[in-house]
Parts: C-alpha cells; structure tokens; sequence
C-alpha cells in the first residue's frame, strides 16, 4: 500500500466525500479528503498527491480556482499532478474551462463508478509515464542516455527530443535510416517511454518471412485456413495487444499484405485468415525500413496511402560515421553490455583503439561496432583494457576514410570518351570503393540518393537492352 498512488479527493458535501473516499480506496489508492479548494491546497503542498479528484461548486475556493492555482504552481507541486473534475448536469461549460486550465478529464454527477475507475488508472498510467519521461531527461542531460540510444552529438539530441515529444502518444512513427544504425532500438525506447510499456513490444522483419506466410504471421489465422493450418495461430497484432508492433522492413512486404494492414491501421479492426468475424485492435505500430520510403514509393514497392499513413512522424537515424563523435560513448556503453552478457571485468577502451575506430568508415554502422566490441571483449583478459590488437585482423583495410577517393581508387578516361561513360565509370568505382554503401557513394559524388538509384536503374536497363 506504500507505494499506491496518493489521490485527495475534494467535495463540499459529506456523504459524496466519504462515498467516494470509500469507494476509491477499495481500488487500492491512499486517500485523503477536503472539504473545499483551500482545505484541498494545503494538503496538497503537504500530502502530494498524485491525483486530485475535485467537485467544482464549493465554498471558499471552488475547482476552477483550485486548478488556477495548481496551475500557477508552488512550493512542493508536482508538475506530474493529475486534476479529475467533477461536475452537475448542465456544468459541462465550466467542464471545459477546467479541461483549458489543464485538468486532465471530467465526469458528470452522479458518478460512474466504473468510468471513474477508468479515469484514473488511465491518469496513473500518465503519471508514470511523464515521471520516467523527466527521470529520461535528466540521464539524458547528465549522460547523454535516452534508454537504450547513446549519444550526444546535435543529431542523436534532435532523434532524442522527437522521442521525447511522441513517445507518450499512439500516433504512427516511421523510422528510416542505413542497415545497423538502430532502427529498432529507437522502437523500443518509443515503447518504453509510453504508457504501453508494461504491455508486450513485438518486433517482425516483413523481408525476413516468406511472402506465403507473411499474412498469418501478422494477422493470425483460424484452424483449417489452408492447407497445413492444423491448429489456431495468434498474429503478431495479436501478441502485441495493448503494446507496441514494429514491422521492420515495410518495404518488403507484398503489396496485398500493405493493402489488408492499411484497413486495419484505419479501421482498429481485423479478421484472421479463415475468420468470420472481426476483432478490435489495441496496438501502436511502428514500422522501419533501410529504404528511401519515397523511392519505395516511386517503384511501386510501398503503397502511397500506406506510406503516408505510417509516416505521421519521421525518425531518421543518421549513419554512425555521420557523428562519429558519439562513439566513444557508444563503445564504452557496449562495453558495459558486453562485460555483463559474458560475465567479464574488461576495464574499458584504450586510445589505441579509439584512434582506430574513430578513423574507419563503419559501414555496418552500430550493429557493426557493437560486434567489434562484442569480439574484443571476450579476446580481452580480464582487468585489461580493449586494444587496437583485440580488434579483427584487416580492420578498417580497404575503407575510404575520408569524402574522396584514395589514390587507389583512380580511374583513368581516355581522350574521346563521351562524359555519360566517364560518369557511369565513376559511380561504379565509387560503388565500389564504398562496399556498394549507395548512401555513402551519393554523398561522395555530391549527388542525392535518389539519383544514384535512377542512374544504376538506367545502366542497368542499358545492360539488358545490350545483352537482348
């Protein structure tokens, strides 16, 4: 009971106050009453509640003065306080003018004792949700930490302040961004962060699943759908119920499967394979993808109306090599990691090896990084600190390390070479001095994403037409 939410309750009549006194310890909270806003404000700054339940009408202070001055705040006021207004039948007006004053909902006497219950676990859930929210915004101000995410370089602040803004929300958030860079970990600081978080967070790689099975596995199917459909299977809406449902790789999945989760997405309802009936959904979704969205668009790979329905927010996860500033951060924190998953005392990163790492391009990006760390950490004895010796022989060989080309990567155009070939020879010796890394070859040519996707698309077309 110790650690039940705090709600005061406040109403000028007797028999209404130790009703619902009665009534909402019954729910398990700690309780306390007053009789009007004064009474209320003081036990307030002394008591502080996590909820305050308030009649409008009374004497001295009524509840629009209350939350006036809650509103304006003051000694010991928690800024995470939640106000629930009660009100008489034809008060809806001063309902409203409570709701401005930043109440967090309103309930019509008599009250709906189930409907009140509603109203403040939903508060409760806030609650929780807004305190860890600042406990995130302090370790992010002293440590540069949101959640599993590391970093304190401009960019990694902005992704963080957008997680910040959406997390408690149920809005849809599309996040983009090169293979690696950690799509998925944003996924899972969103849920974290959002009052689903005690609710299942399910992950699903759409590019990863056969096309045949792509549609029970998100949806479900019933016993005898197909041929093979032995018994019920739970979708993966299904398992996410109340929680958090991140389809990786959007891009990939056939466009009839993006046509029967649009509906759902509109509508909050599905129907499994083989089912006669519809079921409601409760379950934010999230989606990710390595592609450019708009060029998966343009290709016909992503449906228009399914794009702009999961693009409502746009997360887009820069490339490690982008704010290389934030890898030592980020090492030290896989470090961490890793000395508990291996049950190892490596006692952190030597310069040697910083000075290694800092240099190279990282086209794996953190996924890559963290399997180096991985790799040195079980090489490393015990007490010592990671070397530039612990990491994989070659390493960084063979990576442009700057924005140009190195000398070995010269190209030698002929005298009478049209400039349409000289330029096709220096988008493939780029490809490959990259590692085929599209994205790191546009920003070397100068050029954007989507014109190196219709240039390769053209001499790809050119190959063919050549060939037949």
């Amino acid at each position: 009971m110790d650690n039940a939410v705090k709600v005061l309750i406040v109403e000028d009549e007797p028999n209404a106050l130790m009703g619902l006194a009665e009534l909402i310890s019954g729910w398990g909270y700690r309780t306390e009453t007053a009789r009007d806003g004064l009474e209320a404000w003081d036990k307030v700054v002394a008591w502080d509640p996590g909820i305050v339940v308030t009649d409008l009408k009374m004497p001295r202070l009524d509840g629009i003065g209350l939350l006036t001055k809650l509103a304006d705040g003051g000694s010991g006021i928690s800024s995470n306080l939640a106000v629930v207004v009660l009100t008489a039948m034809g008060s809806i007006q001063l309902a409203v003018e409570a709701m401005k004053l930043g109440a967090y909902d309103f309930l019509q006497k008599p009250v709906d004792a189930t409907r009140l219950r509603t109203i403040l676990a939903n508060a409760t859930r806030q609650r929780d949700t807004e305190i860890e929210l600042e406990i995130a915004r302090r370790r992010l101000r002293e440590t540069g930490v949101l959640g599993s995410l590391v970093g304190s370089s401009r960019a990694m602040r902005e992704i963080f302040g957008l997680i910040e803004q959406i997390a408690p929300s149920n809005v849809q958030v599309l996040i983009t961004g090169e293979s690696g860079t950690g799509k998925e970990l944003v996924a899972r600081t969103l849920h974290d962060l959002s009052p689903r978080k005690t609710r299942p967070f399910v992950a699903v790689n759409c590019a990863a699943i056969p096309e045949t099975l792509i549609e029970s596995e998100i949806f479900g199917h019933e016993k005898g759908a197909f041929t093979g459909a032995v018994e019920r299977r739970a979708g993966c809406f299904e398992l996410a119920s109340g929680g958090t449902l991140l389809l990786d790789e959007i891009g990939e999945m056939p466009l009839a499967t993006q046509a029967k989760l649009l509906r759902v997405l509109e509508e909050r309802k599905l129907r499994k394979l083989g089912g006669r009936t519809e079921q409601d959904v409760d379950v934010r979704v999230l989606a990710a993808t390595n592609r450019d969205p708009g060029l998966a668009v343009a290709e016909g790979h992503l449906r228009a109306d399914l794009f702009y329905r999961l693009n409502v927010f746009n997360i887009h996860m820069p490339p490690l090599r982008d704010h290389i500033e934030d890898l030592p951060a980020m090492a030290d924190a896989m470090l961490i990691q890793m000395n508990q998953k291996h049950g190892r005392r490596v006692s952190g990163v030597a310069p040697s090896m910083l000075d290694r790492m800092m240099a190279y391009n990282w086209p794996g990006n953190a996924r890559e990084l963290r399997n180096n760390v991985e790799r040195a950490v079980i090489l490393c004895p015990d007490g010592a600190p990671l070397d530039a010796g612990h990491l994989p022989p070659g390493f960084a060989k063979g990576q442009p390390q700057t924005t140009s080309i190195t000398d070995e990567g010269l190209i030698q155009v002929h005298v009478g070479t049209t400039v349409d070939e000289a330029e096709r020879l220096l988008i493939l010796r780029t490809l490959e001095a990259t590692g085929h890394n599209k994205t790191r070859a546009a920003e070397i040519l100068g050029i954007s994403l989507k014109t190196l996707h219709n240039k390769l698309k053209e001499y790809a077309r050119n190959r063919q037409e050549h060939l037949s």
